[in-house]
């Protein structure tokens, strides 16, 4: 029995979003989003496109020497009030609890990250996603996969291809038995990740965020990171390797100068730090080795 065939009131907190502290005004405004608030899939699917437009998925709090938190209270003030981005953990904990908090049956997922390996490979679990179901249907949703995500909800069926715009998505079963998201490229499908329909919850994405954020091997650890999700134009930063995607076509490499950073930032992916936060990215920046961002698991 899934946490949606229960009563609400059966549920202990540890099992439900963290949805009564919610600020759900100024998360709107955050968003820019001014549409119908009814658990439709045309509200969720406009919810979708406003949240990747308005937030960007970033590291920067990890770069910096920060801590990344998964409390309501932390996710509000730093993606909400303080205007930041974020990776899975977070984006999807806060859109989870929004679209909690507007009447749609939504339960956390977790995924294993493939970013163009085999779906054969084994990868561990690690990136957090939604199930929504929406008048009997489910529906995979996800605002926190960097520059390669879907922009809309995709209907959870074997065999289902979908244009967001002119961005190409497929949904398959994989030789383990998961679903598999695929994304077409340029150079053809791609696989981004697969994932069951076990229920996961916040006290897993929590135990995930720890990891990701702390350990040595982590790119979120090792590297810098912002991405935007864009409609027409995707962008990727990685250290000082600025790529930028459009539908059909190979992607455009830019080296930028460490000096240059907070600007790119700014300029490119709306992300303004504190001061003190800049002086240390730039700090990091200057001290980066020569390197290539090919390979790793960041949606590039």
């Amino acid at each position: 029995m899934t946490a949606t065939t229960l009563l609400q009131s059966d549920l202990h907190d540890t099992a439900q979003w963290e949805t009564s502290p919610l600020d759900l005004d100024a998360y709107l405004a955050r968003i820019d989003y001014r549409g119908s608030l009814a658990p439709t899939l045309d509200t969720l699917r406009d919810l979708q496109r406003a949240h990747l437009a308005a937030v960007p998925f970033e590291n920067l709090e990890i770069a910096t020497g920060g801590e990344i938190r998964l409390d309501l209270e932390s996710l509000q003030d730093k993606l909400v009030r303080r205007r930041r981005g974020g990776y899975c953990h977070e984006q999807n904990t806060l859109f989870g609890t929004v679209l909690d908090r507007l009447g749609f049956v939504v339960e956390g997922r977790s995924a294993r990250i493939l970013m163009g390996d085999a779906a054969s490979k084994v990868t561990p679990l690690g990136h957090t996603i939604l199930n929504v179901t929406v008048a009997g249907r489910q529906w995979l949703v996800d605002v926190g996969v960097g520059n390669v995500g879907p922009r809309e909800p995709i209907s959870l069926e074997e065999g289902v291809e979908v244009r967001h715009g002119r961005w190409e998505y497929r949904l398959e079963r994989s030789p383990l038995g998961y679903w598999l998201l695929r994304h077409r490229r340029h150079d053809g499908w791609f696989n981004l990740y697969q994932f069951s329909d076990e229920p996961y919850y916040r006290a897993d994405f929590e135990e995930q965020n720890y990891l990701v954020s702390h350990h040595p091997a982590s790119p979120f650890v090792r590297r810098i990171v912002a991405q935007h999700n864009g409609a027409e134009e995707r962008l990727a930063l990685t250290d000082l390797e600025l790529k930028v995607f459009r539908p059909g076509e190979a992607p455009e490499l830019r080296r930028i100068d460490a000096d240059a950073l907070p600007q790119v930032l700014r300029e490119r992916f709306g992300l303004v730090l504190a001061p003190e936060q800049e002086t240390a990215l730039l700090r990091r920046a200057k001290s980066l080795a020569e390197m290539s961002s090919e390979g790793e698991q960041l949606g590039t």
